[in-house]
């Protein structure tokens, strides 16, 4: 019986990824795109290409992030596959090798119960490019995988997790039901489920 579900929150629960809509507003999109596209194929160290991103987008106003954070595009059936999870008694968290300014706007619609994610420094209203955070690595979404589990008193034959790029292969080493979902080939290897089809209420019927 699953009690706790992770979900990975760009591409997965929201239709994008955050740091693309932050990069068309400073005018870097093409550059930070493609440095998007080889992290998560697992091409590039995850740190070294969130913090090279990140650098990108020194300059951009606080209150402009706030603005485009606020109204990220959801996934089509995230908030039913939540609402569902919760009524069966799953404890529900996103890992966001993002940042905090998006999962913390999409907890206020969607219910989960946590996030860990990235925090955007900003000095005096506008982006330092520089970035820190629970979610800064590779490995992270794995390491505190363990850590929730350890906390919570829940196996990994309990556990189940969605994503869609490399990043998320650490979680998945933690989670007896591992889904990819619109996932990066990298990560279908590693799963025990992929659902190509992109609305989340596809994964009720592997639950």
């Amino acid at each position: 019986m699953i009690k706790l579900c992770v979900f990975d929150f760009d591409s997965t629960l929201m239709d994008g990824e955050t740091i693309d809509f932050l990069a068309a507003a400073k005018g870097v999109g093409d550059e930070i795109s493609e440095i998007t596209a080889k992290a998560m194929a697992g091409e590039l160290d995850f740190f070294e290409s969130l913090t090279r991103r990140v650098s990108l987008l020194k300059g951009l106003e606080l209150a402009k992030v706030d603005q485009i954070c606020s109204n990220l595009p959801l996934m089509p059936g995230a908030a039913e596959l939540i609402a569902h999870l919760k009524s069966k008694g799953v404890k529900v968290v996103v890992f966001s090798g993002g940042f905090h300014s998006g999962t913390d706007r999409a907890q206020e619609k969607l219910k989960f119960d946590a996030s860990f994610a990235n925090i955007l420094h900003h000095k005096d209203g506008v982006l330092t490019g520089l970035v820190g955070g629970e979610m800064m690595f590779g490995f992270s979404k794995g390491a505190m995988l363990a850590n929730l589990q350890n906390l919570l008193g829940i196996s990994k034959e309990q556990t189940m997790s969605v994503g869609d790029g490399a990043n998320d292969l650490s979680m998945f080493e933690h989670s007896n039901l591992k889904i990819a979902f619109c996932a990066k080939q990298i990560l279908k290897q590693a799963a025990t489920c992929c659902v190509d089809k992109k609305d989340l209420r596809e994964i009720i019927n592997l639950i």
